[in-house]
């Protein structure tokens, strides 16, 4: 049975866990190969010796050219060609308010989430420009399209992710390559730990809490989980989504839709009641 990745490479940066781990096991199921491109070593190197042929591990800071451009050349090396890169790799952190946050903090935040993403492309397309084909995709965050999701810091970032990403797909589209990016919703997985300084491993353990926590985050009343990210990311992947090109593909459950149903419900029960007003409606 053939699978919808079959004979295609791809790079996925911050693969070693999370959203990134999640794609790259589905994608090997679909039968593509994968650089893994992440700082994780124990954990990347695990993953490419469980996966073996089809897994190769290049430990990658994504704020780092020289790191970005040596695992495109690897995965080039060790496959032949690139068809997808997936910038993933990403990191969330508690900063405070806007005029307390040191300067050193904003640099890093910009230098793995916007810069890393923009690496990731600057090297992709100068492979992908050669073949004529390939696909883009990047990871954003409902935080970049509306406030309320994210630190300044962060929401800042995402949101220059997807402005990128729309520049990137106008430009790179004339030499066949498709561009697009994603924007998670409330997703368990470890960063979410991490913000608040644990470990990778004490952060990975609190994740059956936050799904406890989190079902009711969105109207669909579960908790987002990695797999729901890259089943998105297969289809911007695959050949399926060949005239999707500059797109934000959003996928939160409705969170950002607004107020949720039964929300907005009882509040407008409530003013009703206050002004007299019978909305009970017919039994």
């Amino acid at each position: 049975m053939s699978g919808r990745l079959d004979g295609k490479a791809v790079v996925i940066t911050g693969g070693a866990s999370g959203i990134g781990e999640a794609t790259v096991r589905l994608f090997v199921t679909e039968g593509a190969r994968v650089m893994v491109a992440d700082i994780l070593d124990t954990e990347g190197q695990a993953l490419a010796g469980e996966l073996q042929n089809s897994v190769r591990f290049r430990r990658t800071d994504v704020s780092q050219e020289g790191d970005v451009q040596a695992a495109v050349d690897s995965a080039i090396d060790e496959f032949g060609r690139l068809d997808c890169i997936f910038n993933n790799a990403g990191f969330a952190r508690v900063v405070g308010v806007i005029d307390e946050i040191p300067l050193q903090e904003y640099e890093a935040h910009m230098a793995v989430l916007q810069r890393g993403v923009f690496l990731g492309m600057k090297h992709a397309a100068r492979v992908m420009k050669k073949q004529g084909s390939g696909s883009i995709i990047n990871t954003a965050s409902v935080a970049g399209l509306q406030t309320g999701y994210g630190s300044i810091l962060y929401s800042t970032a995402k949101a220059a992710v997807i402005h990128m990403t729309r520049c990137a797909a106008v430009e790179l589209g004339e030499s066949g390559i498709r561009v697009n990016c994603l924007c998670p919703g409330v997703i368990v997985t470890p960063i979410f730990g991490k913000a608040f300084g644990m470990s990778q491993a004490r952060a990975a353990e609190t994740l059956d809490v936050l799904k406890q926590s989190f079902p009711r985050a969105q109207p669909i009343h579960r908790a987002g989980e990695p797999q729901d990210i890259a089943h998105a990311a297969l289809w911007l992947a695959s050949d399926e989504s060949g005239f999707v090109n500059g797109s934000t593909l959003v996928v939160d459950g409705g969170l950002t839709c607004g107020r949720s149903f039964s929300e907005a419900t009882a509040i407008f029960g409530a003013l009703a009641t206050a002004m007299g007003i019978n909305v009970s409606g017919p039994k």
